[in-house]
Parts: structure tokens; sequence; C-alpha cells
């Protein structure tokens, strides 16, 4: 796969780029970002830019908004938290391809940024469609897609803009290329012993990248709500735990390969089990063969937590996509940030897909361990999957 980088452009003073970024970033209540890592991700590419005084048209989105303006997905909490990092003036448009962008574009001088609004707000983003892409296309001589965690997506801004740029006016920012390199030597030339950790609530989600990552890894360690379909496959009872019946030959079949592949496939052995899936619950530690009838595991216990400890200890290196338990509540977080904790003390190199791996890594204070944390939740399983993502694809060299 070749794509140009932003340093391959003969970009110059006065050039106008257009940066499809993602700063689709978590806030509370207030309109307040809670987790500004995605921002600081962007910082290397808009730097560059600036140091050549190239005019920055800034393009990103934003939570979900149903293609209108909506006060609570717009950028300006972004515009003030980019300001405050760069130590330079953001200046945000009020539309994303209205009279304010255009006339602010039109006038912005050589090494000033403009935002534009959430380019969700326009109908035509998630449709992909075309005379949205050649209007956002005119803002800039040249386009970088710095945004991998949108590029599994189809999108005007990332996938049918590209049209509009010839190959030598077009490439990917220094975060999308970090995050290209890191799964493709991942996936390809990993040092060895390579082990993957798989959480997450449901094997459907994740079924494609297990198939995808079997013959690549030596040791898969399998935790979270779907794990529970693996034990139902091997013939237990896991009471009212959550269980993909349809996908139980699926579960087999990927047990089955592994042992072909002589890959160590390990489940958790010890459960925290509840009798409701509520922070108030009645809790009790239990042996995956003895969950009460009615009660439901809700995350991995103590003895899973060494077991997957010494099982990653000798890694070279290790992949981790998905919690082992329901986190976000509390009572059910012990296990996925002990074993944040056992893999961030561990040599090699620690590759975090991004999503809820990500969140839990930084609310487990083990961001600074990891080699690499990926942006992309949706985008880094789908690599991991196999598959070609449409922004990225649209950048590749012909």
């Amino acid at each position: 796969m070749r794509v140009n980088s932003v340093k391959d452009l003969e970009i110059t003073k006065g050039d106008r780029v257009f940066i499809r970024c993602d700063f689709n970033v978590p806030t509370d209540e207030f309109g307040n970002i809670t987790d500004d890592r995605r921002i600081r991700e962007a910082l290397p590419t808009i730097k560059y830019l600036l140091d050549v005084e190239a005019k920055i048209i800034l393009a990103s989105h934003m939570g979900r908004p149903k293609g209108e303006f909506d006060e609570k997905f717009s950028l300006a909490p972004v515009a003030k938290r980019l300001s405050h990092l760069l130590h330079e003036e953001v200046i945000l448009a009020k539309d994303v391809i209205g009279d304010d962008a255009k006339t602010k574009a039109k006038s912005l001088k050589d090494g000033e940024i403009l935002l534009l609004e959430n380019v969700r707000f326009e109908a035509g983003e998630t449709k992909n469609d075309e005379n949205l892409a050649k209007e956002l296309a005119s803002f800039g001589e040249f386009y970088i897609n710095d945004a991998f965690g949108v590029s599994h997506r189809a999108h005007a801004s990332v996938h049918a803009i590209t049209k509009f740029f010839e190959d030598s006016y077009k490439a990917g920012g220094f975060l999308l290329l970090k995050e290209i390199n890191f799964f493709h030597k991942l996936l390809q030339n990993p040092a060895r012993p390579f082990t993957a950790v798989v959480g997450g609530s449901k094997v459907s989600g994740k079924l494609q990248a297990l198939i995808n990552l079997l013959p690549k890894v030596d040791k898969m360690v399998i935790g979270g709500g779907m794990a529970f379909t693996f034990l139902k496959a091997q013939g237990y009872e896991v009471g009212n735990s959550l269980v993909e019946e349809d996908l139980i030959d699926e579960a087999n079949h990927i047990m089955n390969e592994a042992k072909r592949l002589g890959v160590k496939l390990y489940l958790p052995v010890d459960i925290v089990a509840a009798d409701k899936f509520e922070e108030n619950a009645m809790v009790k530690y239990t042996t995956y063969q003895e969950i009460p009838e009615g009660w439901m595991g809700l995350d991995i216990g103590p003895a899973t937590v060494r077991l997957f400890g010494e099982v990653i200890e000798d890694a070279q290196t290790i992949l981790w996509n998905g919690p082992m338990g329901v986190y976000e509540m509390d009572k059910f977080a012990r296990g996925s940030f002990k074993v944040s904790h056992e893999i961030a003390r561990t040599h090699g190199t620690k590759v975090v897909g991004g999503g809820d791996t990500a969140d839990l890594v930084q609310r487990a204070g083990d961001d600074e361990e990891m080699t690499f944390i990926s942006t992309g939740g949706g985008a880094s399983l789908e690599l991991l999957e196999g598959k070609k993502l449409p922004g990225i694809e649209a950048l590749e060299l012909k």
C-alpha cells in the first residue's frame, strides 16, 4: 500500500491546505472536553503546515447530529482547546460550506487556521455526497486525511472529496500514516511471541477479527462478555450471562482452528457473577463451572487476572482490543484495570485498539506505558479483520 505523506507534497507558503481531522472527542454535560487525545494526536500535522506558513482549513465531525445544526455538537470547545494547545488563534466558522465559512476561508492569512463547523451538520456528509465533497474540496489546493478514526466510513469529507485532487495534491497526515504502519507491522511482521487479548461484549462484533488474527498470533486470550459464548460452546452452564446462541458453532470452529494451528487459546477460569445488571447488584466470585442459575458474569475474577498475566508475561508483541468486563460500572471494572496493569508492565510492543479499550487504559492510568494507542475503534477493528478502509484506499497511489 503506497500513500503519500504530507511531507511528499510540495506545499509552500500561502498554499491552502484542507485537513480532515478526527476531533470527535467526549464531552461532559456542560460541553467540556473530557479527553483531548484525538486533538493532541492531530498536532504534528498541523504544526508541520504552520511551519511552512500554509493557510490551514480543518474539518471534523463530532457526535451524530442529524444533518442539521445542533448546538450540543458544535466544534466550539474543540476550537478553544486546539487554540490552547497550539498557542495560536483558531478561527471557527459558523457553518460548513455556507457564507461564513467561505468568507473566513477567503480572508485567511498565511499561517492562520480556520476550523469549519461539524461536517455532519451537512446531510450529505454521511451519504458520501459528491456535491458536498466538491464544495469542501474548493477550500483547499491540497487535501490531507489525518482522521484514521473515521477512515472506515465512505463519507464525503473522507472518500468522495479525494476525487477532486490529483495524487500529488493529496496525502495522509502523520497520525493516519502512523496508524497504518503500526497495524501493518503488527499483522505482517510482529516480534514474537505475539499475543492477542480480545474482549468486549459480543462475539459477533469481533468474529472476523478473531478469524483473521488466529493464523498470525502465538497466543489468544478471550475475555469480556464474548467469553461466555465460548464457555457455552464447551458445554458449560453460564446462567444469564450474555451468550450468542447462533454463534456457538463459530466459537467451536475458532477453538478447533486454534488447536489445528497450534495457537494457545485462553478463556476465563473464574468470574465475577451478579444477580442483576446493575451497580448495586449482589456479587460473588465463582469458577466458570459454577455460575448460579439466574446470575450473570460481568467481569473476570482474580484467578483469571493471574492466569492472563502469566500468559502475556513473555510476549514481545501484545494487541489488546476490548475490555474484560462491564468496566463502566466500578464494581465490574477491576478485572479490566488489572489486565491493563499487567499489559503495561510487560516489556514488548503494546498496541491498544481504540474506542472502549483506549478509554479504559486511560482510566486505569496506563496510557503512558503503552507503545501505541489507536485513535480509531471501528477503523482499527476493520483493519484487524483484514478489510480495506475507504478513506485510506482513496489515497492509494495508482
